[in-house]
């Protein structure tokens, strides 16, 4: 029997160390993904993609391990985040911003295994988003990330601080191509705010 875990795969990937920046090199890799625009906090858009990309990744997961006896765990949620004017991106305009939100997948599923995936979903559940969801190689190479554990307002410092640390390396980013992301390692239905641990990593260019 196949055995493969995502996150033990790229152990590295999906940890940090909170208030300790690291810079990573991260691999090309498959992801589902859906975009969106808008406050993730109030969008019924946001809710939408998450509860398509999450039934289209254990969909997967249960096809992968009945056709190839391969298992793994279902990998974190992701997002990306921009703003088309880097200038609204602040947490005070966050119905201006840009965002996709995916997980990772592993390379045994390709294109036809992946669209027979959405079929049986739609089959099962109305999923209002499952039409936007795709499948896409990704690469972000060179990243800088930490942990920030707490709510997700009160990541400012965090993220200035992984910002003065890709700049006190020498490299920089702009914001919109290299884009602002993060990794949910928690699930908010289950743990307070103040516990809360998510990955912020951002891509940067060498100077």
């Amino acid at each position: 029997m196949a055995t493969g875990t995502l996150v033990s795969e790229r152990e590295r990937l999906y940890k940090a160390s909170a208030g300790k920046p690291e810079i990573v090199l991260v691999p090309e890799m498959s992801f589902v993904m859906i975009d969106g625009h808008g406050d993730p906090n109030t969008s019924q858009d946001y809710e939408d993609a998450i509860e398509a990309l999450y039934t289209l990744s254990y969909t997967l997961k249960f096809a992968l391990k009945k056709e190839q006896g391969l298992q793994y765990r279902v990998g974190p949620l992701e997002g990306l985040w921009w703003a088309e004017d880097m200038a609204a991106f602040d947490l005070e305009r966050k119905g201006d911003w840009n965002w996709t939100v995916m997980i990772a997948q592993p390379d045994a599923v390709t294109i036809d295994r992946f669209e027979l995936a959405r079929a049986e979903a739609r089959r099962k559940k109305q999923l209002p988003a499952i039409a936007r969801a795709r499948l896409e190689r990704f690469e972000e190479g060179a990243c800088a990330q930490v942990l920030h554990v707490g709510p997700f307002s009160a990541e400012g410092p965090t993220i200035l601080k992984l910002h003065a640390f890709i700049q006190e390396q020498g490299h920089s980013f702009d914001g919109k191509f290299q884009k602002h992301h993060e990794i949910y390692l928690s699930d908010p239905s289950r743990s307070a705010p103040e516990k809360w641990k998510t990955i912020i990593r951002q891509p940067f260019s060498s100077a």
